[in-house]
């Protein structure tokens, strides 16, 4: 009798499975809901999307103790776990115990950005003589890829083994028209946490038509764990920095660091001139800019180096790309209870976001961030952490 009810049980999944697969290759709806099932690959179910598709945390751990969880729902690192200088492990970017946050009041914690990371003025660009017109999401622009943007979508899921490590492949199609974006974009993020306890983004697209894209991370990070990041100490690796207008959109000028509370080419604390009185630093209520990184765009090279004197944490920011937002925490304000109930407050936590310049298709003279057809777009970054 045991025998006969395993029998139908397989049976059944069998037929689940392949009436699953089935109805993915021709309904959308199904192919949301019952594909990210049947791809769960070893991911724990942590929820359900808005419409109802599975989302999924998966654990990817190094044989020195380093862990990150990830969410197929936005390319989410919902916890990343290193150590102290004493090897004791701490949780260090800022989050949800639940899905339901991030579902409903989330600025992006650890979140993928696209199509379009930073901001869009006035929601609009040109391409190919053609205007584009975006949501405006962020006053009067656009902001990290529209209403919908890759951090609210659920992507399909992948483990992998990699010579460097365990590895999370997450992969999305964003249609053509998708947020008011030209093009059919094919997206892969390739997670990997290394041996040398580093976390690795990987992130290649190819278009049908013309289109711009500039993807991105955004954890927002505390390496002492709680409390306000002014004692960290930053370094940046950039003699120029991109001024912007008190919409936070850049005037299209490099200004140089030198005399300035931008000048990050030696270690500085985050606290030492934030509350300067500066006109820029008002504009973004504290550091919200982009620096001009000063190695090649498409080499990698170290954009910046993060240092926290209690713990002894250090991270290493290394990139491919020709710019680094550096955002200060400066709009989290006590009302969002994250992880093990903490209140996150003003300056929390900071974000190193390397990217392309904000607003780069409306400025000539910034670096391209326009994709053909047959072009393979490449990003790579690493948070490599250590101690001191």
């Amino acid at each position: 009798m045991k025998t006969t009810s395993t029998a139908k049980w397989i049976c059944l999944m069998i037929g689940l499975t392949t009436a699953c697969l089935a109805g993915c290759a021709t309904h959308s709806a199904w192919r949301a809901k019952c594909c990210a099932l049947a791809k769960s690959d070893g991911g724990v179910l942590f929820g359900h999307a808005q419409d109802g598709a599975p989302v999924f945390i998966y654990t990817l751990r190094n044989k020195n103790g380093m862990e990150a969880r990830i969410l197929n729902y936005g390319g989410i690192i919902q916890s990343l776990k290193v150590p102290d200088r004493n090897g004791k492990f701490g949780d260090v970017v800022l989050g949800y115990d639940t899905l339901d946050g991030y579902l409903t009041n989330s600025p992006y914690f650890g979140a993928m950005i696209g199509r379009f990371g930073n901001r869009i003025a006035n929601g609009k660009f040109t391409l190919d003589g053609q205007e584009y017109t975006l949501a405006t999401n962020n006053g009067p622009n656009s902001l990290h890829g529209g209403i919908k943007g890759f951090d609210k979508v659920v992507w399909m899921a992948q483990s992998l083994q990699t010579p460097d490590g365990p590895a999370l492949q997450l992969t999305y199609v964003s249609n053509d028209g998708e947020e008011g974006y030209p093009g059919a974009l094919k997206v892969k993020a390739v997670y990997i946490v290394t041996k040398d306890n580093a976390l690795r983004l990987d992130y290649t697209a190819t278009t049908d038509k013309d289109t711009i894209v500039n993807l991105t991370h955004h954890s927002y990070f505390n390496l002492r764990g709680s409390g306000d990041i002014l004692g960290h100490f930053i370094c940046i690796n950039a003699d120029k920095f991109t001024p912007v207008d008190s919409t936070l959109i850049p005037t299209g000028k490099f200004r140089p660091v030198k005399g300035t509370p931008f000048d990050f080419r030696t270690p500085t604390a985050i606290g030492a001139r934030i509350g300067q009185d500066d006109e820029q630093l008002k504009f973004g209520n504290g550091y919200d800019h982009n620096w001009i990184i000063n190695h090649p765009m498409g080499k990698f090279g170290l954009a910046a180096r993060v240092t926290e004197p209690t713990s002894g944490r250090v991270v290493e920011v290394w990139s491919t790309e020709p710019g680094l937002q550096f955002y200060s925490g400066n709009f989290l304000d006590g009302t969002i209870t994250g992880k093990d109930g903490q209140v996150y407050q003003f300056r929390d936590a900071f974000v190193m976001e390397p990217q392309h310049y904000p607003d780069s298709p409306n400025h000539p003279n910034f670096p391209s961030t326009e994709l053909k057809p047959g072009e393979t777009y490449k990003n790579a970054i690493i948070y490599k952490f250590s101690t001191e």
